[in-house]
């Protein structure tokens, strides 16, 4: 049987693909949240996280639909992030530091900053 070609050009596909399921809240559950397809690099992914745009990120997916493989980047993300934090004396939510601590597969000496609350 021969496959059908894609209307999406295959250049478009042929790269590592990141898309984030958030936790919403109790009423709403986790969703993969609707991303444009230009962000869906491992840096922009990054710097998104790291910003706040999302905010309770629970998992982390990669797949290359060319090469026909997915898998699970929540670690390799939870790494990335911990280290860009530490050697950017980033202030990171305390729900990002949850993530990272729950995923990250090595260990890193700095206590990551938390943003300051309540104060005026």
């Amino acid at each position: 049987m021969r496959a059908s070609p894609s209307i999406v050009p295959a250049d478009r596909l042929d790269r590592d693909i990141y898309l984030v399921l958030e936790d919403f809240d109790a009423r709403a559950g986790c969703a993969w949240r609707e991303t444009d397809e230009t962000e869906t690099d491992l840096e922009t992914i990054l710097r998104y996280l790291m910003s706040g745009q999302y905010a309770y990120p629970v998992r982390i997916v990669s797949f290359n639909p060319v090469e026909g493989r997915s898998r699970d980047a929540t670690s390799e993300v939870a790494d990335a992030l911990a280290q860009r934090a530490a050697d950017t004396h980033t202030e990171v939510s305390s729900a990002l530091q949850d993530f990272i601590a729950a995923n990250a597969t090595r260990r890193f000496d700095m206590q990551l900053a938390l943003p300051l609350r309540g104060v005026a």
